[in-house]
């Protein structure tokens, strides 16, 4: 594994940290390759039960792609870079236990994928997001991906075209994160939602998020019938049965992921 990316396992939260803090947490292909290799690994770790992803350091949690060393390449496989950062975001759509975003500093360009890529992005109220490509003549194309499910078509549209800074009181509130909390607060709204995260039933995360992901761009009826078929196939788990008993016997439920 690359020392671009850190992991650590805590309390059945696995913690990916981009460790390139001198480079402003760029994203390099060997981050990349790191992560999928650990995605790939969390998923079939029963102890583990949700990720939460950061940068090192304040100067900022991901600055993008380090166009400085080679993202882009000449030769026949110039594209590697951004066709591995693709297969990342695409994996981390699908990846089974919920993902947290601990945004501690400035989201750019790339970074802006990662972070949206998550269930849940807690950022702190005295930083921004910007997607700054079209100050070097390119554009945010696989991150529009996720802007455009994420925000209205015309606040994605004003942050691609104008490449402006946009503080995350704003990003709150046009549903580019789920909160911005004080500085100070950081990490301890992050480790409240991780401990509310790893409390909840591991397969009835799994079928759900899975569930949801698969209606999204469905038709408001296919849609309904398709989460109710899911939810059949949640309420037959041991952890539902189990939830629901421990409901009406008031107490906490104890969960097994079966």
């Amino acid at each position: 594994m690359s020392d671009d990316l850190l992991y650590e396992v805590r309390d059945g939260v696995a913690f990916l940290t981009i460790n390139r803090e001198a480079r402003r947490n760029s994203i390099s292909q060997e981050m990349i390759l790191s992560f999928l290799d650990y995605l790939a690994g969390v998923d079939q770790d029963a102890e583990i039960q949700a990720v939460c992803l950061t940068g090192a350091g304040e100067k900022a949690f991901c600055s993008g792609a380090d166009l400085g060393v080679g993202f882009v390449q000449e030769g026949e496989d110039r594209f590697s870079g951004p066709k591995n950062y693709a297969r990342l975001l695409k994996e981390m759509a699908k990846f089974g236990k919920p993902l947290v975003a601990r945004v501690n500093g400035p989201c750019l360009a790339g970074g802006i994928g990662l972070m949206l890529s998550c269930d849940i992005a807690i950022a702190r109220n005295d930083t921004f997001f910007c997607t700054p490509e079209v100050n070097v003549g390119i554009f945010p194309m696989m991150v529009g991906t996720l802007l455009y499910r994420n925000v209205s078509r015309k606040k994605a549209l004003d942050m691609v075209l104008t490449g402006r800074k946009v503080p995350a009181s704003e990003a709150e509130a046009m549903g580019l994160i789920t909160r911005a909390v004080e500085p100070g607060s950081l990490d301890s709204e992050i480790q409240n939602t991780l401990k509310l995260l790893t409390s909840k039933s591991p397969i009835g995360t799994r079928i759900g998020k899975e569930a949801f992901r698969v209606m999204s761009d469905m038709p408001f009826e296919a849609a309904v019938d398709y989460l109710c078929e899911a939810l059949g196939k949640i309420v037959s788990t041991e952890d539902a049965v189990e939830g629901m008993r421990a409901f009406m016997e008031k107490r906490a439920p104890r969960f097994k992921g079966k």
